[in-house]
């Protein structure tokens, strides 16, 4: 090979690196507020899902909350003035593909009301399941309507109530771990209020 063309090469990459590099960084400046904006729309539509009725701007209001060294973000939310419970958006690190960012609502007793998975990489067809598998009535499915803390929210597998998503221990544990978590950040805005 011969010298000028190493440097013609090293050169060319060089441009092509500049080229792409500077495209990206246009595309990122155009398109940034754009996914913010869908960001937040994308929680704005999942507080609507899974609170009560409520009349305040809960993001407007949200709160950090720490619990068991995780800072959680709390969504207060209230109507006429008075608390009908807060919404509480986590990250499973422990779910089996990587994280898992959730949004638990409860109600001001401490019922879950709703929950809302705002992404995750588990396997389709199996831990993916868990966006309607903890929904559903069928056996020991639902965390609907349940109050953490006076139920053991755990898969059954190891002594818990609540039936694990079928081949997906890992997301299962991960899922109900961090309903858990949530709920320990419920408590402590509830009775520090």
């Amino acid at each position: 090979m011969k010298k000028d063309s190493l440097a013609g090469m090293v050169m060319s990459l060089g441009v092509i690196t500049v080229i792409a590099g500077a495209l990206l960084g246009i595309v990122n400046y155009y398109t940034a507020d754009a996914i913010e904006n869908a960001a937040q729309q994308a929680k704005v539509d999942a507080l609507a899902l899974i609170l009560p009725e409520f009349d305040n701007a809960p993001i407007a209001e949200a709160k950090d909350i720490a619990v068991e060294g995780d800072t959680l973000l709390l969504y207060p939310a209230t109507r006429e003035g008075i608390p009908v419970g807060c919404a509480v958006e986590c990250i499973a690190h422990d779910g089996f593909s990587g994280d898992i960012s959730l949004m638990f609502g409860f109600t001001a007793d401490g019922t879950v009301c709703g929950y809302k998975v705002l992404s995750h990489s588990e396997t389709p067809g199996l831990g993916a399941k868990m966006d309607e598998w903890f929904r559903d009535m069928t056996g020991r499915r639902s965390v609907i309507g349940i109050t953490p803390g006076k139920s053991d929210v755990r898969v059954f597998k190891d002594g818990g109530e609540i039936d694990g998503i079928t081949a997906a221990t890992i997301t299962s544990r991960a899922f109900l771990g961090a309903l858990n978590h949530c709920y320990k950040a419920y408590e402590s805005y509830y009775t520090n209020k």
